[in-house]
């Protein structure tokens, strides 16, 4: 990092996906001077329709933040730099609010404030042809995917924990619901409540997952298992690991819940001062998990911006 104090704009958002854009339009109607850094990658690459979202039902992820660019060009104070940054620390290491400056592959971007809107990474079963199936035919969220496997099978890959409530969010959407244990051990519990449901298991090793067109041209997917007779599906659920997807909660020292995610407090502020966070990689103590979805992330930079703007009044100019 330099050694001169850069010039600094009010704030920073590192992230250009809902939770950063959203941010960015509430610093930029209160005429704050804020730069968004934009890395071209996003959490819904997978997938080719986003659901959930007013306005927005079913519309491609690239045409909402084509039409959150335009609403955002209307702000003079908000810049969108489309460059990856890569090393994130404090102005002055004696004194972290003071300011941080950002190294980009375009150059360095210093703020009074920071804001981590850089999302999760999905790490997937090791399940041969998952990858190719994620975000259409396989979705880790019933309320983001699960209406367009309507009327079809639908399977939850592993049955861990959550594979009862998972069950019971799908069961009013499929035309039935099985559980592919993947030759792992079930809780007698969880096999318990998937039973007490009418939910099948299925216990064989899943040796892959094929892509399949159903009956009326429905996209699907065909569980090959070992030993047993495959399983066509319209829908497979599956829960994937979550990891952050930069590494700056680690530059930083910032503190993460077992979720793997930032830790917020209710106005989005992190462990370290000056530094907040919002989206898919925030997780405040209120939620048992982290809420992942377009809306939700939305909201969260709303929110974050508005303690921001608060934050900033205090400051001496």
């Amino acid at each position: 990092m330099s050694d001169h104090r850069p010039t600094l704009h009010d704030a920073v958002i590192v992230g250009a996906g809902p939770a950063g854009l959203a941010a960015a339009l509430m610093l930029g109607r209160t005429h704050r001077d804020v730069v968004v850094l934009d890395s071209g990658a996003y959490r819904n690459d997978p997938t080719d329709a986003m659901h959930n979202v007013l306005g927005f039902d079913g519309a491609a992820p690239a045409e909402f933040r084509a039409a959150a660019h335009r609403t955002l060009a209307a702000y003079e104070t908000v810049e969108l730099r489309r460059t990856t940054a890569r090393e994130i620390a404090p102005l002055d290491p004696a004194d972290p609010a003071g300011g941080f400056v950002v190294r980009t592959d375009a150059g360095d971007v210093a703020a009074h404030r920071l804001l981590l809107a850089t999302g999760v990474r999905d790490e997937l079963p090791a399940t041969p042809g998952l990858d190719a199936l994620f975000g259409t035919v396989a979705a880790h969220c019933p309320y983001c995917h699960g209406h367009e496997f309507s009327g079809t099978p639908v399977a939850i890959l592993g049955a861990g924990p959550h594979s009862p409530r998972v069950a019971g969010l799908v069961e009013r959407i499929a035309s039935r619901v099985v559980v592919l244990a993947d030759d792992a051990d079930v809780d007698p519990q969880v096999r318990a409540a998937l039973d007490a449901r009418g939910v099948a298991v299925r216990p064989e090793r899943v040796l892959r997952l094929e892509p399949l067109t159903l009956p009326g041209g429905h996209p699907g997917a065909r569980a090959v298992l070992e030993g047993g007779e495959a399983e066509e599906l319209g829908g497979v659920m599956v829960a994937p690991a979550l990891h952050q997807s930069a590494p700056f909660a680690d530059q930083l020292g910032l503190d993460l819940r077992d979720s793997g995610c930032v830790a917020v407090d209710a106005m989005a502020r992190t462990s370290l001062p000056g530094v907040l966070a919002a989206g898919d990689l925030a997780h405040t103590a209120d939620f048992p998990m982290p809420v992942s979805s377009v809306t939700a992330a939305m909201a969260a930079g709303q929110l974050a911006a508005a303690s921001i703007d608060s934050d900033l009044l205090g400051l001496a100019r």
